[in-house]
């Protein structure tokens, strides 16, 4: 029982002495921790450091007059068009070859007959009428002169009413009139007559064609749908701005703003119309706002010697016009993607930035048109910048950093 607090207290020494130790181990590496960071090399800053100018692309800009370019979109439409109908009933009884869908008459070329029987049967008719009114009139002048005759004999003065019963005059002038109207009625006959056959009212493409040999006709009934092959309209929509650069007025050869058509879908890339300006319909759409102009093609088709190697022009189709307005003077043109924000451009002068407001006469679908604000000369920035301050400093490719004029020194330290 005696050695068991000898044991304890062999216990607590060594706990102790563990204790002490860690104690210590700890101190020194908190110790040799803390020297090494007051012991630490401290960088300097030697020598100045640069701010380097940023490397940018001009273009030299120089004035001179230019023909600005309106890119819209148009719907083609017929400048003639006719929905044919007869003027005269009965069955059609013949029908040239032409007369079909795709087909192509020469004006006053026959389309189709209507039996004329029963027309040729009317004009005789009226040619009797109009025979025995004037054989009545004949017999009713020798009386009427026969009447004058004896009048002569009579030695006294009668009423004017009278007299124009004695001369007959009455019936003279019934006879004149039975004449008229059966001239009258033969000249209907005879139109009618001619109206059985259907010539073709201008040099057409047949589009539509309603009746076939054998149809029965009525003046209410329908032929077909033509349209004039010698120009088609273009409609175009474009806005109230750009009307001020175009002209529908005739030049020298007739003709107002140049029209360039292209048919993005159906035809070769290279492939182009030509036409011009004819009319500005003057009227805002209700919606867009847009002002409706029409450009006018000649022979759209293709038809002719002149234009056998075009491409002919579809109706209703959606085409791209190019209007060509009129030549702006003494501006300078410059690539729409160059003018900044607010009608801006970035100009480089003297290897610093300048943020130049502009006078922008016009723009097209491509460029700008500036009266102001630019001068010949001066070097346009054309590469798009990240940071834009008015004065900062800029280079060429060709300058390098070590030569650069636009490097400045920030300064040095110890």
């Amino acid at each position: 029982m005696e050695d068991l607090p000898k044991e304890h207290e062999r216990k607590s020494a060594g706990w102790l002495s563990t204790l002490i130790i860690s104690v210590v181990i700890l101190a020194a590496a908190g110790g040799i921790a803390a020297w090494t960071f007051m012991t630490e090399p401290t960088a300097e800053k030697a020598g100045a450091t640069k701010r380097s100018a940023m490397l940018v692309d001009v273009m030299t800009v120089d004035k001179g007059s230019y023909e600005p370019q309106i890119v819209a979109q148009g719907t083609v439409e017929p400048a003639q068009e006719v929905i044919l109908r007869p003027r005269v009933s009965g069955r059609v009884v013949s029908m040239a070859s032409e007369l079909t869908p795709g087909g192509y008459v020469q004006e006053g070329e026959r389309l189709l007959r209507i039996d004329a029987s029963d027309y040729r049967n009317t004009v005789a008719q009226r040619k009797s009428q109009l025979g025995q009114a004037k054989s009545n009139l004949t017999i009713e002048k020798g009386l009427h002169q026969a009447a004058a005759a004896e009048y002569d004999l009579v030695e006294e003065d009668l009423p004017d009413a009278s007299k124009a019963r004695m001369l007959r005059e009455p019936q003279l002038q019934s006879a004149k009139e039975e004449v008229s109207s059966a001239k009258t009625a033969l000249d209907q006959a005879q139109l009618d007559l001619r109206r059985t056959s259907i010539e073709a009212p201008f040099d057409a493409h047949i589009v539509r064609r309603d009746i076939n040999v054998g149809s029965q006709l009525t003046p209410s009934d329908t032929i077909g749908r033509l349209v004039g092959t010698d120009r088609y309209w273009i409609s175009v929509e474009i806005p109230q701005s750009q009307l001020r650069w175009l002209s529908s007025k005739r030049d020298a050869e007739g003709k107002g703003s140049k029209v360039v058509v292209r048919n993005r879908q159906g035809w070769p890339e290279d492939a182009t119309r030509e036409g011009h300006l004819s009319r500005i319909v003057g009227t805002l759409d209700d919606q867009t706002r847009m002002v409706r102009v029409l450009a006018t093609v000649q022979d759209p088709l293709a038809r002719q010697e002149d234009n056998e190697d075009k491409e002919p022009l579809m109706l209703g189709a959606f085409v791209e016009v190019t209007l060509h307005g009129e030549t702006l003077k003494d501006v300078i043109r410059l690539k729409r993607d160059l003018v900044r924000t607010n009608d801006t451009v970035w100009v480089m002068e003297d290897g610093k930035l300048q943020v130049r407001d502009l006078d922008i006469l016009m723009k097209d679908s491509t460029h700008a048109y500036i009266s102001g604000g630019l001068s010949e000369g001066d070097k346009v920035v054309t590469t798009n910048l990240a940071t834009v301050v008015d004065g900062a400093p800029l280079r060429l490719e060709e300058t390098t950093q070590n030569d650069s004029p636009q490097d400045t020194e920030e300064g040095s330290g110890e």
